[in-house]
């Protein structure tokens, strides 16, 4: 171990370098031996190289900012605390998210984000970065994307999305019309599961009604518990969690607003309530107690008005 640290160390104290050469040899060392040396990570991190690694985000070297940028992915899985604590990181991944020199570094960016925010104590703190939510949401827009990093975005999305207090301003910075589009556009490999699970996060709010109603989002969410869609299991998990949120949140007045519209998709939610997984078949049946509920105060309503205004 002590011959590790010492080969560490040396390669932290190049990375203080005047040439741009030496350092660039030295940040691409650090990347593999964190990538494929796990007891190397906390030597790494201890030994002083995440300041200069943040700093490598913003360079206009590709060769630097990549490997920066992965190396501070791999220190991410068991130095949170060490990267959360060095001054100006956030700001270093904000800006690899909207600076890219590749797609690489931007999804390595996100992906560090995603598994920051796996430490429970962080989401507040990350969600409060709005340049963070707006470089995450600028890769689900861009159509150019490709399939690994809109995967990372989307899941930093959703670890933002955990923390209650983030969901309005995600929908604020207008994270609900891109999210919408990739789930009506966007047929590639494990996206939808994905993007339904951060649309039922951030559904979980008194702001999701409106943005959800804007751009028919109801519709779209009962779509896919339609068996003639295809849709996975845990994309109509998904989708049926998004609309018990929905309802939820928004009470009585949204209940009545989408009432006809989701009874359209019972039997989608049938299907969830009885072959689902434990959480899913519980929020299948809370989300048809609902209804049920809300179609039998409407009939009372409905009797109580015919029988005040008969002729």
């Amino acid at each position: 171990m002590e011959v590790k640290r010492r080969a560490v160390k040396n390669l932290v104290t190049k990375l203080s370098s005047v040439s741009e050469q030496i350092r660039t040899e030295a940040i691409c060392e650090l990347r593999l031996i964190s990538k494929n040396d796990s007891d190397s990570r906390p030597l790494i991190a201890d030994a002083g190289a995440i300041p200069y690694l943040s700093e490598s985000l913003y360079s206009s070297n590709k060769l630097s900012q990549e490997n920066a940028t992965a190396t501070l992915h791999n220190l991410s899985i068991s130095n949170k605390d060490l990267l959360m604590s060095t001054r100006g990181l956030l700001d270093a991944l904000s800006h690899a998210l909207r600076n890219p020199s590749s797609p690489f570094v931007a999804q390595c960016a996100a992906a560090t984000i995603f598994s920051l925010l796996t430490a429970e104590t962080y989401r507040p703190i990350i969600g409060h970065k709005r340049d963070i939510l707006f470089g995450l949401i600028d890769i689900i827009k861009n159509p150019n994307s490709d399939s690994r990093t809109v995967k990372d975005a989307l899941k930093a999305l959703f670890g933002i999305a955990l923390y209650p207090l983030n969901r309005a301003q995600i929908i604020e910075l207008g994270a609900v019309p891109p999210l919408f589009s990739l789930l009506c556009n966007d047929g590639r490999v494990g996206i939808l599961e994905d993007v339904t699970a951060v649309i039922a996060q951030i559904a979980g709010c008194d702001e999701s009604w409106e943005a959800f109603r804007r751009i028919s989002g109801v519709g779209v969410l009962v779509d896919l518990l339609d068996s003639s869609t295809g849709s996975s299991s845990r994309t109509k998990e998904n989708a049926v969690s998004a609309l018990l949120n929905l309802v939820q949140c928004g009470g009585g007045e949204t209940v009545n607003s989408i009432r006809g519209t989701v009874l359209g998709a019972v039997d989608g939610i049938i299907e969830v309530a009885e072959n689902g997984t434990e959480k899913g078949r519980s929020k299948a049946m809370a989300l048809l107690k609902i209804l049920d509920a809300s179609s039998c105060t409407f009939q009372e309503e409905q009797m109580d008005y015919l029988s005040n205004h008969s002729l």
